[in-house]
């Protein structure tokens, strides 16, 4: 009787893990899988259907929900919330405060065969400025439109100015053009720093956010390369820090005065100007601001730059030795040539 007793309690106990493994492995099988268990077997071997996302990512959302539902109370003193308004409003002041106005004037010739070609990549260096910039392009009047097909091209704003005059001398046609470009400035009362830019001129991008600070006359070195010699020479002035004390200029023949000597030792790109001395007479002195298109302007504003010493600033202002503008001297070859 024992022995059977001892039978029917094993026989029960067996039954019972029995069916309890049965339900405990029904429920495990109809559970839905986790994240956990997708990690458990991708790392078996297995790939889900779906790549889960970087841990970076979700521990990132995250940081920004835990932090968006946490509230931190912090002590401050009671004039903290008028200091940061102020320096809110100054920030605000100076983000919103426009820039300058960079008006850049190339005068052009016809006779030049690389013209077209030498405005594109002026055109290219240009588009890469923040705004404002202002490029006025000046040309004879003829009745090609290539000039005008390229500035529509370039994306950047511009003034296509043009003249009936007809001259032999190149040099003479380039300064009654930069007189052009120079008048008609005065006339529309144009505000912003004026610089001379050759076809040739290669660029530091940084040169612009630097010509941009200055308020009346600025001044640079310059490297000009000639396409026939191996050498390099710098014009423009020499600094102490911003302080113009002296100049890079051309050797003269004492002996054999000629007209050369008479011209302005500034190369007309290395120095920039702001157009106010154009049309405020009563701050710069002169006789008056209406338009003469007899007046030689260009002259006017090489004679103030040298003569302005005190309004004259070297660029950079670290010390004007560093070269952020490079002419390329390429001999103007005749159309047809």
């Amino acid at each position: 009787m024992e022995r059977s007793k001892k039978k029917v309690q094993l026989w029960k106990k067996a039954v019972f893990h029995f069916l309890l493994c049965f339900v405990m492995g029904f429920f495990t099988g109809i559970a839905p899988m986790g994240k956990s268990s997708m990690h458990v077997f991708s790392n078996r071997g297995m790939t889900p259907e779906v790549s889960p996302e970087p841990v970076e990512m979700s521990v990132q959302k995250l940081n920004e929900s835990s932090f968006a539902q946490t509230s931190v109370e912090v002590a401050l003193p009671m004039h903290f919330d008028q200091e940061v308004a102020e320096e809110d409003q100054e920030k605000t002041e100076s983000d919103t405060s426009p820039e300058r106005l960079i008006i850049i004037v190339t005068p052009t010739s016809a006779k030049d065969q690389l013209r077209e070609l030498l405005l594109s990549k002026l055109a290219n260096t240009l588009k890469l400025v923040p705004p404002p910039l202002l490029w006025i392009v000046v040309e004879q009047q003829s009745e090609s439109s290539q000039v005008s097909e390229v500035l529509r091209k370039t994306g950047v704003m511009y003034r296509h100015l043009v003249f009936a005059e007809n001259f032999n001398n190149l040099e003479a046609e380039m300064d009654y053009q930069k007189n052009v470009a120079l008048n008609h400035m005065e006339h529309h009362k144009l505000s912003g720093i004026v610089h001379f830019a050759g076809l040739s001129n290669v660029y530091d991008l940084s040169f612009f956010s630097e010509i941009r600070k200055i308020e009346v006359f600025g001044t640079w070195p310059m490297a000009l390369v000639s396409a026939n010699r191996k050498r390099v020479t710098i014009e423009g002035p020499v600094c102490n820090s911003a302080e113009v004390i002296g100049w890079h200029l051309k050797r003269k023949n004492n002996n054999n005065a000629t007209e050369e000597d008479t011209k302005s030792p500034l190369h007309i790109s290395s120095f920039a100007f702001n157009s106010s001395i154009l049309w405020d007479p009563e701050r710069w002195g002169r006789p008056s601001s209406v338009q003469d298109t007899s007046q030689n302007s260009i002259k006017f504003v090489e004679k103030e730059v040298l003569e302005g010493e005190t309004d004259l600033k070297g660029i950079p202002a670290e010390g004007c030795s560093r070269i952020m503008l490079w002419n390329l001297h390429v001999p103007i070859k005749p159309m047809g040539d």
